[in-house]
């Protein structure tokens, strides 16, 4: 935190990306990655930038996960591909209606 506390006076708030789920949510509830983000910050707090990235490098990875959800992307990626080379190879054949071809609904 600066002396002067430019950013306050300017209006602006460089920071805020990264806490953004600690931010008021509507209806009173916690967000859903908050208590990841908690957790990090609790780590990292009073440790210098260096030695808070080495230190909570597990803490940050969680939040991260939690926030982009890239490792659940590519498992299910993965999974489609598998899916899709069964299928060329004719060992899976995917339910009537996963194809599409459900019956009418009234």
């Amino acid at each position: 935190m600066p002396f002067w506390g430019l950013q306050k006076q300017l209006g602006i708030d460089v920071d805020a990306f990264l806490l953004r789920q600690s931010m008021p949510q509507p209806h009173g509830q916690a967000a859903v990655c908050h208590a990841f983000e908690r957790e990090w910050v609790e780590c990292g707090h009073g440790l210098g930038q260096t030695r808070a990235r080495r230190e909570c490098q597990l803490e940050y990875e969680d939040f991260m996960e939690c926030m982009k959800r890239t490792k659940l992307t590519q498992r299910l990626r993965t999974i489609l591909e598998q899916r899709d080379r069964m299928i060329k190879q004719g060992k899976y054949t995917p339910p009537e209606h996963h194809m599409g071809k459900e019956e009418p609904r009234p």
